[in-house]
């Protein structure tokens, strides 16, 4: 069918075997120019992208090694050690004052306790003087009615 069909264009006649060939050709040197436009075009794309500048980096980059430097890290293992010395000396210190802290806990509740007798000795003291005072009371209403008996007994001598 493709064999007996024939395209004419202004007098020339083509067979239909060779415009299906022409035809085929056509469309592959057209795919092939397109994958080169667009291949070009990615390059012309990478070629427009600018390396960045990396002098502010370099300087930054030099700016922390003179901090290093002049933070003379290279001297922080020794100043470590010597922090953890003192941190130890701080720990063992905070132990001997828990231990104080303890004892002095355990002074407070003597002083309480004795703070707790004291306000009960003082209580009986101030009971005694009550009880003395009537005692003195009985004490002397007891000479009284003896006086008074020994008058009773000899109104004449008493005086």
């Amino acid at each position: 069918m493709l064999a007996d069909t024939e395209l004419n264009i202004n007098g020339t006649s083509f067979k239909g075997v060779y415009v299906a060939i022409l035809l085929s050709l056509a469309t592959t040197l057209g795919g092939g120019v397109w994958t080169a436009s667009s291949l070009y075009g990615r390059l012309e794309a990478v070629e427009g992208i600018q390396v960045p500048d990396i002098t502010p980096m370099q300087e930054k980059i030099t700016l922390i090694e003179q901090q290093l430097d002049s933070n003379d890290v290279s001297q922080l293992q020794g100043r470590l050690a010597e922090l953890g010395a003192n941190l130890k000396t701080i720990m063992e210190r905070q132990e001997k004052l828990l231990e104080l802290q303890e004892r002095v806990v355990g002074v407070e509740k003597l002083v309480t306790e004795m703070q707790v007798t004291v306000e009960k000795a003082e209580i009986a003291t101030e009971k005694a003087d009550g009880l003395t005072k009537k005692l003195d009371k009985i004490d002397k209403e007891i000479e009284n009615l003896w006086d008074g008996m020994d008058y009773l007994a000899n109104p004449i001598g008493s005086n």
